[in-house]
């Protein structure tokens, strides 16, 4: 039986949530969202990406916290969809249920929890001549008109100064050359025996 090598279809996304859960490069990533941030050390963060193994439910490809203030949920995407505003309600949703999970807090009582901050990304590396900094759900599906919840979600298409944001978004480019030159499949093949 012969098998030819081909190129992992969600190459692009494993390479990012792979990337991310070691924390040296975690926390560059934390520095490139929030540069004016330079106390906050690797053993503040922590990884909070739903992840369902045993069921098909919802998941994310990047959840964290920084201390009990901000929770940052970041995509990478290459196709561009409004669902993606949805997509990050859910996962923001599910991270907070996980959240009070966690701490045992009790939504019932009548002492006031503790909310972290949402921060809501996309790092966005598909071609695209319209580059809206934020995209929201009132706007997107409602016209612009006032809604009980809305959620904003920060668009980032490239980093700045070699940051690890920019490496990765140089990484999805050179990836998408190779695959124009070569194909998914580069003409490698090996035999079972």
């Amino acid at each position: 039986m012969e098998k030819t090598d081909i190129a992992k279809y969600t190459v692009k996304d494993s390479v990012f949530t792979n990337l991310f859960q070691d924390k040296k490069y975690l926390i560059q990533l934390y520095r490139a969202l929030h540069p004016e941030d330079r106390e906050t050390t690797e053993d503040e963060l922590k990884d909070i990406t739903i992840k369902n193994i045993l069921v098909d439910a919802c998941y994310n490809d990047l959840g964290f916290t920084v201390g009990d203030t901000i929770m940052i949920l970041t995509e990478a995407q290459t196709t561009w969809t409004m669902n993606i505003i949805i997509r990050a309600l859910m996962y923001l949703v599910q991270s907070y249920h996980e959240y009070f999970e966690r701490r045992n807090d009790n939504l019932y009582s009548s002492k006031k929890v503790k909310l972290p901050k949402p921060e809501l990304y996309v790092i966005f590396t598909g071609k695209r001549v319209s580059k809206p900094e934020y995209v929201s759900l009132s706007e997107e599906f409602f016209n612009g008109e006032e809604c009980v919840v809305d959620v904003k979600v920060k668009m980032i298409y490239d980093g700045k100064d070699h940051d690890i944001i920019s490496q990765y978004v140089a990484f999805t480019k050179v990836y998408d050359e190779q695959i124009k030159l070569y194909g998914e499949n580069p003409g490698s093949s090996y035999q079972y025996h």
